[in-house]
């Protein structure tokens, strides 16, 4: 049996459809929201499977990861999140960097020789790497206006993933890289499907224009925090948001906090895009996770946000 397990965002759909491009198979897909990265605990493997990984953070996966490699389970891995050691062992084979301005789509670019670069380009804009998608479409020679229609379309993807449950989402992750899948180039999709992109994009337009109207609950020079009511939009809207600010306020850093079905809250944050370090490690503080540039925290108790925004305040001051 073929797994494919991924990251339900941009990042990680974009890389997967490049992946089997290359090499079609039939495989049974594994994934979730953008926050649901435990994904090898929820996969059933016997000896002889094999299973690929992307865009989730090995180390927050390592236990189920060792337990189907000693069952005999060949594993490929790709992500650029943080990793801790990695597993030296005969079936697992891993590409993993961790650098601020690489993505999983870029990796899988280069391992796949630039083949499908169209579709790393727009899983890197949806990472919020326009720097690094701009150069990796220099191969392309597109025109500014396509550009633009591969870093519209990568954002869209990348914000049907957020959520804090896929009744949050307008797709369901799995099935949106369904409706992506065997387009060699996204502009064959944005023609054919338009009317999936169209409600992506517009879902996207609207919800942004609700969180332009929230005022930043604390601010200073070097960081921002945003309180989103509980509403589904919110919830939606709470990482691309956080990518629009970054690029909008460059030396400052961003949390946007949001309610979540615990009873607490969720947050997503952005270090300045101008010093692109620090957000996995103040998110470790709180169970979170990610990489340099942006990470998260899915479950923080209400009364700990103060206990956030003081240790927030002392990683970019």
């Amino acid at each position: 049996m073929n797994i494919d397990v991924f990251n339900g965002d941009a990042d990680g759909i974009c890389a997967l459809l490049q992946l089997r491009l290359a090499f079609p198979m039939a495989s049974k897909l594994v994934t979730g929201v953008k926050r649901d990265i435990g994904l090898l605990s929820g996969v059933c493997a016997e000896a002889g499977d094999q299973i690929v990984v992307l865009d989730i953070s090995l180390d927050k996966n390592r236990l189920p990861l060792c337990e189907l490699l000693n069952k005999g389970v060949s594993i490929f891995y790709m992500d650029h999140h943080y990793s801790g050691e990695i597993p030296v062992h005969q079936g697992l084979t891993s590409l993993i960097i961790t650098d601020a301005n690489v993505c999983t789509s870029l990796l899988m670019n280069i391992y796949l020789k630039q083949h499908f670069a169209e579709w790393a380009v727009t899983g890197a804009f949806g990472d919020n790497l326009d720097a690094s998608a701009s150069e990796a479409a220099k191969v392309l020679n597109l025109t500014a206006q396509e550009l633009l229609q591969l870093k519209q379309l990568g954002i869209a993807i990348n914000y049907n993933a957020y959520g804090t449950c896929i009744d949050d989402l307008y797709f369901a992750p799995d099935e949106l890289y369904r409706q992506l899948e065997g387009y060699i180039s996204p502009f064959d999709f944005i023609r054919d499907k338009a009317e999936i992109y169209q409600q992506l994009f517009n879902g996207y337009n609207e919800d942004m224009s609700l969180a332009a109207q929230v005022d930043a609950e604390y601010q200073t020079d070097s960081i921002a925090v945003y309180i989103l009511p509980d509403e589904k939009w919110a919830r939606r809207v709470s990482g691309v948001w956080g990518n629009q600010l970054a690029n909008q306020y460059p030396d400052r850093a961003h949390a946007i906090v949001s309610n979540n079905q615990r009873g607490g809250y969720q947050i997503s944050v952005r270090a300045p895009l101008n010093n692109k370090v620090g957000a996995d490690v103040l998110c470790a503080l709180f169970s979170g996770g990610g990489r340099k540039a942006a990470a998260g925290i899915n479950h923080i108790p209400c009364q700990q946000l103060t206990n956030f925004v003081a240790a927030f305040q002392i990683q970019y001051q």
